[in-house]
């Protein structure tokens, strides 16, 4: 809680203490009678600190769903009328590259934490020396592999080679057999097939008789159809060449991919030592450098340690939002997805309703109506609801405490006697100026639905930050601090009161927690307010 949110509660605990300690002394003046200071009991309950601010309730219709980064829907759980109840799952994001992020991140982590051990434990020349040996054989098997590798690319390459010259062969020798059995083909078709008799045109004359396009008969009978063995053979030997020639396209594209994929094998081969011989060369170093650790290294090292484990942290957090929960109850009504589908991210906190499709209630005085998002883009959509949310701004000193998933205690002006539980959907990133004061709107949302609870009242979360359950308690109207000690008043056997000093735990908002120098079932004394005469017999409130 804000210093400024702090003494706003601070004054209204002092105002309500001292307004009815002021009624009970006013009360006491009327009758005459000895007024008797107000006491509560210490007992046994739940102690917590919150931040706080006031909206509106807002009916929720429409509830807008997406995944927190894009990505591609691996599985969908419900079907667009399925009914379903808070935290259960409704799609899953492909999770691979996040899981393999995870893995990635925990390996670090045993890593670093395994240095910090060698720091520690003193054994650092040893898990030095068994890292350099591991090194070197990682080195040694990896030009291993980069040797065979290259040995099968080559190997493949020479057969490509290979076939390309067989097929090029077999393509000349088509083409051999092609211009053979056209030349046979030519000189049966201009040999004398038949005797001539009168009138018919001598062979020479016949020959040099001009045909279609101006080629010569004897070129026409070459390419015409003849009962010649070698003209039959001619369209077979044209179809062979052809078949060779797409043949010898084929080996050539083999050969080049052969060849392409023996550059590119040397290339990451090269490259993999080049990583191999590095880790032996730091290995090397550290060997070298092992058993001359400062005590600064341990802090440092436990620092990486730290590092490693927020970024694990992390990693976990990028998987659990893989898989996208209903947040409330409700009907789901809209799949904007198929499985396989790509997806972007959701919009998340936006400039009305950070995390909903919720209103957020004009400020004071403005006279501004603000209209609901449309929320189009949803990937799931829930309906019907019947709950309500509400939309706050917290001063930018509360706003860094406030997180999803965090607990609220929600009351309304309205209904006094009633708290309805409430948990944070979402938190604005950006700011708004509400009265010159730097705000952070946040969503809430009820996780209990109460008959007297109506659109549009005026309700103030309260944000549990902290909470210890089941503790010893005392109200913190009553716990006062002297000369840097935390004390209560007890009644005295006399009717004065006694200070009594104990060992406090959590400060919180209503109740602090009491560790040690109070019991249970002891009464304290809460502030009382003193009431002065007035001249016409009647009393008011002193200070």
């Amino acid at each position: 809680m804000s210093a400024r949110t702090a003494a706003k509660t601070t004054r209204a605990r002092a105002l309500r203490a001292a307004g009815l300690a002021g009624l009970l002394a006013l009360a006491a003046a009327c009758t005459g009678d000895t007024p008797t200071a107000p006491t509560a009991v210490v007992d046994r309950g739940t102690v917590s600190t919150a931040v706080s601010a006031s909206g509106s309730l807002v009916s929720i219709t429409q509830q807008n769903l997406g995944f927190a980064d894009r990505g591609q829907i691996a599985e969908l759980f419900v079907q667009v009328g399925d009914a379903v109840q808070a935290g259960q799952p409704l799609a899953r994001l492909d999770d691979a590259a996040a899981r393999s992020q995870l893995a990635s991140a925990r390996a670090k982590l045993d890593q670093q934490r395994a240095s910090l051990g060698k720091l520690t434990g003193g054994n650092s020349v040893e898990a030095a020396q068994a890292a350099l040996d591991s090194a070197r054989r990682i080195l040694d098997a990896t030009r291993e592999q980069a040797a065979a590798t290259d040995a099968a690319d080559a190997s493949a390459v020479e057969r490509a080679k290979v076939q390309l010259a067989f097929d090029e062969k077999q393509l000349e020798l088509a083409k051999t057999q092609l211009a053979k059995d056209q030349k046979a083909c030519a000189a049966a078709s201009t040999s004398p097939s038949t005797p001539a008799g009168p009138g018919t045109p001598t062979d020479s004359a016949a020959s040099s008789r001009p045909g279609l396009l101006g080629l010569t008969a004897s070129a026409e009978e070459a390419d015409a159809p003849s009962t010649d063995p070698a003209c039959a053979a001619v369209p077979t030997d044209k179809q062979a060449v052809q078949t060779a020639k797409g043949t010898v396209v084929a080996s050539r594209t083999a050969l080049d991919a052969a060849e392409h994929q023996r550059d590119t094998d040397r290339a990451t081969g090269r490259v993999n030592i080049a990583n191999a011989e590095s880790a032996v060369s730091d290995a090397e170093s550290q060997l070298d450098s092992a058993g001359n650790d400062a005590p600064a290294d341990i802090d440092v090292q436990e620092a990486v340690v730290r590092d490693a484990e927020n970024t694990v942290a992390d990693a976990q957090r990028a998987v659990d939002n893989a898989v996208l929960r209903a947040p409330v109850a409700g009907t789901v009504s809209a799949i904007n997805g198929a499985v396989g589908d790509f997806v972007a991210a959701a919009g998340g906190a936006t400039p009305l309703a950070p995390g909903t499709d919720a209103r957020i209630p004009a400020p004071a005085g403005s006279g501004d109506a603000v209209t609901d998002p449309s929320g189009d883009g949803a990937f799931i959509t829930l309906n019907d609801l019947q709950t309500f949310q509400l939309v706050v701004p917290f001063e930018e000193s509360d706003a860094v405490q406030v997180r999803p998933n965090q607990r609220v205690d929600v009351t309304v002006d309205a209904v006094p006697d009633l708290t309805s539980p409430g948990t944070v959907v979402a938190v604005a990133p950006t700011a708004d100026q509400i009265s010159g004061v730097v705000s952070y709107y946040a969503t809430i949302v009820l996780t209990q639905v109460d008959p007297q609870l109506k659109d549009g009242q005026t309700a103030q979360a309260d944000v549990l930050t902290r909470t210890v359950d089941d503790v010893l308690r005392v109200p913190a109207a009553a716990v006062r601090q002297e000369n840097g000690r935390t004390v209560v008043s007890l009644p005295g056997s006399d009717g004065r009161p006694v200070t009594r000093e104990f060992t406090a735990g959590l400060v919180g908002d209503r109740y602090t927690e009491v560790r040690a120098g109070l019991d249970e079932g002891q009464e304290v004394l809460l502030p009382q307010a003193t009431v002065e005469a007035t001249p016409n017999g009647g009393g008011r409130p002193g200070g």
